[in-house]
């Protein structure tokens, strides 16, 4: 019993860094659409619109390099640490080429935009303005992703915290000297957020280099001090480390296969609750504001779920680097225990103070009452969530990424939004239910995949100890 202690207490120590830090990231656009608000109900609409377009786009790219923390765990722990640059300096070339898709896509979100309906001519400009301001932050937030996943797969999460906090900070002052055109700088409204956030994310991946050029614990794994070093040097010795600077593309191909199902899994997430708030906006103000109340409530809970995530994948990819089984499955269980034992209490913070969280949102009392009652059918599905989600951490550490894509595909898409369609806006198995039904299709689809994932890792650690590290060393 003490290992699963022990292990706890490690975990929890890797995962309140990642808490924090996801706190930041999500109120640098909570700051965007206040401080947006505050110049016009139009340019705060037209930040919501885009950051529509944004999330699910940068998400995908973000996904993507979630195939860095296990890679960098495993090599730590089998004691290959003069592998990890090679995979680092891959992860920029991987990094670099999805923000010229994310540019791509995002130059072009005029298409995006004139596809909703009922969008006004000058809200769709605004939009399309913020993207194309916020799109050239997309290189910069990706770079820091992959430094920080670097941080992260040594066991250090703590940088990743300060730096996404002093972004924040940051993020607000910036957002004002654009907004209002401050010192001699063009007044831009909400557009002016999309220059700001840019603007902070290439701050903070140049604030996340400075660290990790200068930590002591990374001095090991700088390959551009080792190719200066080598210059001089005559023969193949300088042509090999400036090599080293080059595409491995069988690398950047196992990176993208690893991380691939991951971002299409993020995305799948992303773009589901997308699809369901535009379901719902037909049936009335009341209904989509206590939907988004709802919505943005269990956003924030999620977080703590989604950092034991990230640590859990550190601690398997580890231990599994130090082919020790019994040890990545210790960390499996530990990190699913304290998983259901944090969403118990999310379940019922969220059950007793629902009414009053609430009310922080909006005073209207019908908006109010529909939050509420959706917020109970959210603390209903705390623990589902949890262990899917911590479940989606444990098969990345054991590189079994393609399983997490099939199985959050089936449970959103194929089980989850029918039902609610059917159970929220048609008489075919109860009367309409209105909202409600989505969110009871959200309870499906969460237990579907907690199931799914549950299944998985316990067909994964019923496999030989040799398959299961020929697996996570492939």
């Amino acid at each position: 019993m003490q290992k699963y202690f022990i292990e706890a207490r490690r975990l929890l120590t890797l995962s309140i860094p990642v808490v924090i830090a996801q706190i930041a990231q999500t109120a640098m656009g909570v700051v965007d659409t206040i401080m947006a608000g505050a110049y016009s109900a139009t340019d705060m609409a037209a930040v919501a619109v885009g950051t529509s377009v944004w999330l699910p786009a940068i998400l995908f790219g973000h996904g993507l390099l979630l195939a860095l923390p296990p890679v960098i765990a495993q090599l730590n722990g089998s004691g290959k640490r003069d592998r990890i640059a090679h995979q680092i300096t891959q992860g920029f070339w991987l990094a670099g080429l999805v923000s010229l898709f994310i540019m791509l896509v995002l130059y072009n979100s005029k298409f995006f935009i004139d596809m909703m309906d009922n969008v006004d001519a000058g809200l769709a400009e605004k939009s399309v303005g913020y993207l194309h301001a916020i799109m050239w932050g997309a290189p910069g937030y990706l770079f820091f992703q992959v430094l920080r996943n670097q941080c992260e797969g040594l066991s250090k999460t703590k940088p990743g915290m300060v730096i996404g906090f002093v972004g924040l900070l940051i993020n607000i002052p910036i957002n004002y000297l654009f907004i209002y055109g401050k010192f001699g700088l063009p007044e831009l409204g909400g557009v002016g957020c999309g220059v700001a956030t840019a603007s902070v994310y290439w701050l903070m991946f140049l604030l996340m280099r400075g660290y990790v050029r200068r930590a002591p614990t990374m001095r090991d794994i700088k390959p551009l001090r080792a190719i200066t070093s080598n210059v001089q040097q005559s023969g193949s010795s300088a042509t090999n480390s400036l090599s080293n600077l080059c595409p491995d593309w069988p690398v950047l191909k196992r990176l993208a296969a690893l991380g691939l199902p991951v971002a299409l899994a993020l995305f799948f997430e992303v773009t589901l609750f997308a699809v369901v708030a535009l379901l719902v906006a037909p049936l009335g103000v009341v209904a989509v504001a206590g939907h988004q109340v709802a919505l943005n409530f269990s956003a924030l809970m999620f977080m703590l779920p989604l950092s034991l995530s990230a640590g859990v994948t550190i601690r398997v990819g580890h231990r599994l680097g130090e082919s020790s089984v019994d040890g990545a499955h210790v960390a499996a269980c530990t990190a699913i225990a304290v998983g259901i034992a944090v969403a118990c209490g999310a379940a019922l913070f969220t059950a007793l103070f629902r009414v009053p969280i609430a009310l922080l949102y909006n005073d209207n009392p019908e908006v109010v009452a529909m939050a509420s009652h959706l917020m109970l059918l959210a603390a209903i599905y705390q623990i589902s969530d949890s262990v899917q989600v911590i479940g989606s951490g444990i098969l990345r550490g054991y590189k079994d990424t393609r399983a997490i894509f099939y199985i959050t595909f089936i449970s959103y898409w194929l089980i989850g939004l029918p039902i609610g369609y059917l159970l929220a806006l048609t008489d075919h198995l109860l009367p309409a239910m209105g909202p409600q039904g989505f969110w009871l299709g959200f309870i499906i689809a969460l237990t579907s995949a907690a199931l799914l994932m549950a299944i998985r890792i316990r067909w994964l650690q019923k496999q030989p100890s040799h398959v299961i590290l020929q697996r996570a060393r492939h």
